[in-house]
């Protein structure tokens, strides 16, 4: 039961929450990142990052890449690579919805994502994938194109056993939540459009926009230049209410985890 406590708690406050989605980001960087960039800012650089590390497996392993595509509805219509990377990034997600079941987390109540039966599967799997699924699905498309689902999901069991993941996911979950933090239950209303298809990943969670009306997932956000992220800083400030001063203390000295 704590786990699931310390969990609802720090994603029904904003402050708390915040600091969770920085940690989560700054997981993902070699760099300290800048405490004065907003969370638009922080996935703007997230975006460039995946970009990078998307261009460098191309270039290492010699598989054309024109960007990541697929349609849900229509397995067959993405080129070998993206198809390797869905099948790649399917067991992926099912390694972390493992262990974040058996640790006791809900794999529902996400920071980065929500308004998802798996939303904080994605949040965690989001941690690993540039470094693991990214470039095995290019080495493997490389290889050869033949059975190349087949061949992802044993090359996917051996890399993950190897690397001893479930153990780090579960070294990783208990850091970026704190647990070693006592317990100050805070509580938030979070209006959420739930649609038909309760297990496509799509809207990130932004402290002045707890609706995600204008923070929609399958975006890179590098790709949208200053006025757009303006306009949308903006428009989420107006529709978030008081919810954005509580926002504005994230980016104090203090921990708001503690």
């Amino acid at each position: 039961g704590y786990q699931l406590l310390r969990q609802a708690e720090l994603v029904s406050d904003p402050v708390k929450r915040m600091a969770v989605v920085r940690r989560m980001y700054q997981y993902r960087f070699d760099e300290e990142l800048d405490p004065g960039l907003s969370i638009e800012q922080v996935r703007g650089l997230e975006g460039s990052r995946v970009r990078r590390a998307y261009a460098e497996a191309s270039k290492e392993y010699g598989v054309p890449w024109n960007g990541r595509f697929y349609v849900r509805e229509q397995w067959g219509a993405s080129d070998t690579i993206n198809r390797a990377l869905s099948a790649a990034n399917a067991c992926l997600n099912s390694l972390c919805h493992a262990a974040i079941v058996s640790l006791g987390y809900s794999p529902g109540l996400g920071f980065v994502h929500q308004g998802k039966q798996l939303s904080f599967v994605y949040d965690v799997a989001d941690l690993y994938k540039t470094q693991l699924t990214v470039p095995l699905a290019f080495r493997l498309v490389a290889q050869g194109k033949e059975k190349v689902e087949t061949r992802i999901r044993q090359a996917c069991r051996d890399l993950f056993y190897r690397e001893r993941l479930l153990g780090q996911i579960v070294t990783d979950i208990e850091m970026l939540l704190n647990l070693t933090k006592a317990i100050n239950p805070a509580h938030v209303e979070l209006e959420i459009d739930f649609d038909a298809d309760p297990a496509r990943p799509t809207a990130l969670w932004s402290p002045t926009d707890a609706s995600s009306a204008h923070s929609p997932g399958g975006v890179n956000y590098a790709d949208l230049d200053q006025s757009t992220q303006e306009t949308q800083e903006k428009e989420a400030a107006h529709a978030g209410g008081d919810l954005g001063e509580s926002a504005d203390e994230s980016e104090r000295g203090t921990d708001p985890l503690a």
